[in-house]
C-alpha cells in the first residue's frame, strides 16, 4: 500500500515506520505522499485508537529532507514545496488521534519538524535534534521555526535555529522537545506501554483534549472558548455517561467513542 512506509496493527496502535534507511529515512515526495494518505487512514479507521511515527534502523529517525530533490526548485517552486509540507504536518497535528513520535536516532530538518508536529516525542538516548537549514542558506520550511519556539521557547530556539547546532537526548528532555528518553532498545515498547494507557480513556475526550491545546498556539481561535464549546460538547456523549456511572459504580468505563 506504501513506497515508503511499513505499517502494523497492534491492539489498536498502528507502527508507522518510515522505511529508507539507505538515506536515513530522508523526507522525499514519496515519504510526504505516504505520511499524508497514513494520517487520513488513522484518523478515518476506526480500529486504529494511536498511532507511532518511527524510522527504520538505529541511525535516524528522519535525518532530514531528500537535498537532491531540492535542486530544480526556484522561489516559487520552494514554497510550494513548505505548504505542502506544513499541510501535511498539520494533519499530524491536528489528528483527533494520539499520534506520537519514537525518535530512535538522527531528527534532523524536516526530521526534526516531523517529530515536532506529532502530539509528543519519546527519545531513545542516541536521539539528536536539530534544524541546521542555516548550513545550506535555508530556514526550516515545514513549521520548525514556530513549532520549535512553542516546544522550548524563543531564546533557546533562536539559537538553535541560527547555530545549526544539535540537540542531544538528555538535553531535549530537559528542554521540553521530549517526555521521556529511553534505551534504544525499549522506545516502541516505552511508546506503546504510553498509548496502551491513552487508549482506554474516552476517545472523543481524548480528541478535544487535542484540539482544545492546539487552539491555545493559534492565534485566530480563543482557547478559553474552545474548551468551554468542548466541554459542554463532551456532556452530550454516551461516553460521558458511562464514565461518571463507572466512577460512581467503582467500575472501570467501557468507552465506545460515542
Amino acid at each position: 500500500m506504501y513506497n515508503t512506509l511499513e505499517t502494523s496493527l497492534e491492539n489498536g496502535i498502528l507502527i508507522v515506520t518510515i522505511n529508507r534507511p539507505e538515506k536515513l529515512n530522508a523526507l522525499n515526495k514519496d515519504v510526504f505522499s505516504d505520511i499524508e494518505t497514513v494520517v487520513r487512514e488513522i484518523e478515518g479507521n476506526i480500529a486504529i485508537k494511536a498511532a507511532i511515527i518511527t524510522g527504520a534502523g538505529s541511525k535516524a529517525f528522519v535525518a532530514g529532507a531528500d537535498i537532491s530533490e531540492f535542486n530544480d526548485l526556484d522561489k516559487s517552486g520552494a514554497k510550494q514545496l513548505a505548504l505542502r509540507g506544513q499541510n501535511i504536518f498539520f494533519l499530524i497535528e491536528r489528528c483527533s488521534k494520539p499520534i506520537v513520535a519514537a525518535v530512535n536516532g538522527f531528527a534532523l530538518g524536516g526530521g526534526c519538524e516531523l517529530a515536532m508536529a506529532c502530539h509528543f516525542r519519546i527519545a531513545s538516548e542516541n536521539a539528536k535534534f536539530g534544524q541546521p537549514e542555516v548550513n545550506l542558506g535555508l530556514i526550516p520550511g515545514y513549521g520548525g521555526t514556530q513549532r520549535l519556539t512553542q516546544l522550548i521557547g524563543k531564546g533557546r530556539a533562536i539559537e538553535m535555529l541560527i547555530s545549526g547546532s544539535m540537540l542531544d537526548a538528555p538535553t531535549a528532555l530537559q528542554h521540553g522537545l521530549v517526555n521521556y528518553v529511553v534505551p534504544q532498545a525499549e522506545l516502541l515498547e516505552k511508546t506503546k506501554s504510553v498509548l496502551q494507557v491513552i487508549i482506554t480513556k474516552a476517545p472523543l475526550a481524548v480528541g478535544a483534549c487535542i484540539s482544545a491545546v492546539n487552539s491555545s498556539l493559534d492565534p485566530s481561535q480563543n482557547g478559553f472558548e474552545k474548551e468551554i464549546d468542548a466541554f459542554g460538547e463532551c456532556f452530550a456523549t454516551a461516553d460521558m455517561k458511562e464514565g461518571t456511572s463507572a466512577f460512581l459504580e467503582k467500575r472501570k468505563a467501557n468507552f465506545q467513542g460515542k
